[in-house]
């Protein structure tokens, strides 16, 4: 045990704070899926469109274990992906903001779960409106971490323009760290706006990527 702890909180890898509070949210959510699963119908809710109308379910195992499994794999690939990075050493640079994207989509997943479980034991609240808070939220992370991240492979804009030049790199992150947290505030704006929310939402975030990925290309170029 003693030797499992020491590999496991070694100080290259994940903050041990990060590796707690996520097993804390991982474990609570499989305690809540037990045991809320004999209150429930065979049948659960599982998804919702911009409107707020259930157009999707799952069976009741499904609904309730998935995100817990889901978050699982999620930290464990989280956990190990910097350790197989050719690159492993510039995570150490951004180690601190990688960890707070982890809590983040964590508590993230949680949230949404959260949701789905109080609609299927009965509570009714417009779905879209109520996700739409936490997709700003998440969105303007990403731009924060886009602003601090170093050069990897499997963090950030990964194209084979920022991977072949540091100068492109953090100019195409120092710009999408900004244009990320634009369009995080416009996704906000789509609280008041319910019936055009998928634009507000989802438009900013898919011109954001195509743009920079092009933006790298053209950098490379000068």
């Amino acid at each position: 045990m003693k030797l499992f702890k020491m590999k496991f909180f070694k100080k290259d890898t994940m903050n041990k704070d990060t590796i707690l509070l996520s097993a804390f949210i991982i474990v609570l959510s499989f305690i809540i899926s037990a045991y809320f699963f004999p209150q429930l119908p065979d049948k659960l809710a599982s998804h919702w469109n911009f409107s707020g109308e259930v157009d999707g379910y799952m069976p009741k195992f499904l609904g309730l274990f998935l995100m817990p499994m889901l978050a699982l794999v999620m930290f464990a690939l989280f956990y190990f992906l910097p350790s197989i990075d050719p690159l492993k050493k510039n995570f150490k640079k951004f180690r601190k903001y990688y960890d707070s994207f982890v809590l983040l989509m964590l508590t993230f997943l949680l949230y949404i779960y959260f949701l789905t479980l109080f609609w299927n034991l009965g509570y009714r609240f417009d779905m879209g409106r109520a996700m739409i808070p936490a997709l700003g939220i998440l969105f303007y992370y990403v731009g924060v971490l886009m602003e601090h991240v170093k050069t990897n492979w499997f963090v950030g804009i990964r194209t084979p323009w920022t991977l072949s030049s540091k100068r492109v790199w953090d100019k195409t992150h120092r710009l999408g760290g900004k244009l990320y947290k634009v369009a995080a505030l416009i996704a906000l704006a789509g609280i008041f706006f319910q019936q055009y929310a998928p634009w507000f939402v989802l438009a900013p975030v898919i011109i954001v990527s195509a743009y920079l990925v092009l933006y790298s290309y053209l950098e490379h170029r000068k």
